[in-house]
């Protein structure tokens, strides 16, 4: 597989070679597309073209969670949102559409497939924290004007970006000061150090194509906030809904089977009976990661098979962007750079680590239950409050 790598401070960043699209399915019509979601996530026909990966279904050797490139399928109180391959994204959820449009009864429309592509940028290393990482990450690109979606799995980030985009995005990063270095193909930083913890995200809307890019970051939080502000968009929370950063267990030799089949099979249990919250993402290199609502670990028979701690709880507040368009840039970098620590007016304040899941139409910061009143407050837009479930 041909990847262009480079190098974020101390954090390994490459572009996953395949050719990704954005899917959007209504809540009410879950159920329509259950079967279409279960064989996207269990595999048994595709070739390694609609799976993005040189790998065969089911190759000996090959962890079922391994046949995808890139593929992340999140279900949250907002929508259904699945990132997979283009191919797979029209074969299956396309073909849906109508059966699933006759079925509906609060809303006529189906499945939304993106007529956009898109490609992947994985981020491995260690080195800051979470939210400061994703601020990192995602600064220059949003100072450049481009759009994102943003993940934190248990092990990775990985940031989703239009693939019309990819030269500016690497260009954003040289900009920053980021040395190409034709040999090693990689951009260098050598004066950062990154640091890996958990974190995640969502596309960030702020600039207008008409109004000028802003300079700096604390001009552009000030943007997105005046955004959200504008388009009445307020920070949603569930406290009833506690979630865990868990990812599949691969260090048990003597229990590898045993721990891929409760697995795959804790998973379905989940998906049938639609989860309020739950958030899959499987690649090429890694175990699957998950994020979960505690509840929903009771559908596995053993929690040995998930690796994490199962006692720390992570609490989602949840921005609905479907006000915004598809291309809307700024708002992950901008709520980033408030939890980081910073005020619209520039004060300091103490930083809140977060994580942050992009999905079609919404992006999730994930924070601690013990940092949630402190979150909440650095993002309420004035004039407007959290709503609480």
């Amino acid at each position: 597989m041909e990847q262009q790598s480079s190098v974020l401070m101390s954090a390994k960043i490459h572009f996953v070679d395949a050719r990704l699209s954005l899917v959007h399915i209504p809540l009410n019509q879950y159920q329509s597309y259950l079967q279409s979601i279960l064989k996207l996530i269990f595999p048994a026909h595709q070739s390694h073209g609609e799976l993005g990966t040189a790998s065969q279904p089911h190759e000996p050797g090959v962890s079922w969670a391994n046949q995808y490139a890139f593929l992340n399928v999140s279900v949250t109180p907002i929508e259904c949102s699945i990132v997979c391959t283009k191919v797979l994204a029209e074969k299956l959820f396309a073909p849906n559409k109508s059966t699933a449009e006759t079925s509906a009864t609060t809303s006529r429309e189906g499945a939304v497939v993106s007529l956009e592509d898109f490609v992947v940028m994985s981020v491995e290393g260690e080195g800051l924290e979470a939210g400061k990482r994703v601020l990192e990450l995602t600064s220059p690109l949003a100072l450049a004007g481009i759009s994102i979606f943003f993940f934190t799995t248990y092990f990775s980030d990985y940031i989703l970006v239009p693939a019309k985009s990819k030269k500016q995005v690497i260009r954003a990063l040289e900009d920053r000061g980021f040395q190409f270095e034709e040999r090693a193909e990689a951009y260098v930083n050598p004066a950062a150090r990154h640091d890996r913890n958990k974190s995640s995200t969502s596309s960030f809307g702020t600039i207008s194509p008409s109004t000028p890019p802003p300079v700096t970051v604390s001009e552009l939080q000030a943007r997105t906030f005046a955004l959200l502000k504008r388009r009445e968009i307020i920070p949603r929370v569930d406290t009833d809904i506690r979630l865990l950063q868990c990812a599949g267990r691969r260090d048990l030799p003597s229990s590898f089977t045993a721990d891929e089949m409760g697995l795959q099979v804790g998973l379905t249990r989940c998906l049938v009976y639609q989860p309020r919250f739950l958030s899959l993402t499987l690649t090429s290199s890694e175990p699957a990661s998950l994020l979960i609502e505690r509840k929903l670990i009771a559908n596995f028979d053993s929690e040995n098979v998930l690796l994490g701690n199962k006692e720390d709880f992570l609490v989602p507040i949840m921005l609905d962007l479907e006000p915004l368009p598809l291309e809307a840039t700024g708002i992950v970098c901008g709520v980033a750079d408030r939890l980081c620590g910073r005020s619209d007016n520039g004060v300091l304040m103490n930083a809140i680590e977060m994580s942050y899941l992009s999905t079609a139409r919404t992006g999730t910061v994930i924070v601690e239950e013990k940092d949630l009143k402190h979150a909440i407050e650095a993002l309420r837009v004035e004039g407007n409050d959290a709503l609480e479930c």
